[in-house]
């Protein structure tokens, strides 16, 4: 039998974290000594501490934790729990290094200002293009807004052009507009361009985006979460060359490579004169 300080050294939790388990009844000591109180504990039960705080890790409820310990979980209810356990983790992780790739993003412009390199910047008149496209709305127009709507969407567009035999002729087209709700919402246009009849069906929408008379454009190389910096150049070259911003950019998928990091994508801001 071991001292209450004793296990906790064992089982590398603390003193008051085993007498919380007590009262809550997860982890009964062994043994209470009726004259003084003092609890022990037997090595056996390292068995059920580490059960214990194995479940608490993963983020499980204290009743979920004594359900699970106790038995009165099934194996298969159990295994279900921590699929969907193991899937809400990963969304996280995936979330958190999303965050992380727009601080990293932010950080470059930051360390950027100052010599941005505008220089790539080419002003161009954009030609009507028929475009095939999918719709949703963002929350907002920040790289953590949009990926998670433009990349289910061509997705769906891919998946959409198949079943009805229309192959695609040109590059990718995502565009965007202030969604019709307000508060910063952004209307994502997952678009790619095609040579099928004009359309407006409920599956898919053939439609082709009107001319563009002046578009500031420079070429972004990587993904598109890290998108800021390159969008910030441009937007000091509009500033800086007597012009101003006429809608939001387009973005042109010149190369598209199962690795994002190769990604090249020309942004085409319409601009006009001030």
């Amino acid at each position: 039998m071991f001292t209450i300080g004793d296990f906790a050294r064992h089982g590398r939790v603390s003193v008051r974290m085993l007498r919380h388990y007590d009262a809550t009844g997860l982890l009964r000591p062994a043994h209470v000594d009726p004259a003084t109180g003092y609890r022990f504990y037997s090595a056996a039960q390292l068995s059920r501490l580490n059960r214990i705080i194995a479940l608490k890790e993963l983020g499980f409820t204290l009743q979920r934790v004594r359900d699970i310990v106790d038995d009165k979980v099934g194996t298969e209810e159990l295994r279900g729990m921590l699929r969907l356990r193991r899937a809400e983790l990963e969304a996280t992780v995936a979330a958190t290094a999303a965050r992380l790739a727009q601080v990293e993003a932010r950080l470059r412009s930051i360390e950027s200002e100052g010599h941005m390199p505008t220089n790539d910047v080419v002003i161009k008149n954009l030609p009507a293009v028929r475009v095939a496209e999918l719709t949703a709305t963002a929350a907002g127009f920040d790289p953590q807004d949009i990926g998670p709507v433009i990349t289910p969407l061509y997705d769906e567009l891919f998946r959409r052009l198949d079943t009805a035999g229309i192959t695609p002729t040109g590059p990718g087209v995502a565009y965007y507009e202030d969604a019709p709700e307000g508060g910063g919402a952004v209307t994502v246009h997952a678009a790619i361009q095609v040579s099928a009849p004009l359309r407006d069906g409920e599956d898919l929408r053939i439609l082709d985006l009107p001319p563009v008379d002046q578009a500031a454009t420079i070429v972004h190389r990587g993904p598109m979460d890290a998108v800021v910096p390159t969008a910030q150049a441009l937007a000091h070259w509009i500033d800086g060359n007597g012009y101003r911003s006429a809608g939001y950019p387009r973005e042109i998928n010149l190369e598209c490579p199962e690795n994002r990091d190769e990604w090249v994508t020309e942004l085409q801001a319409p601009v006009v004169r001030v």
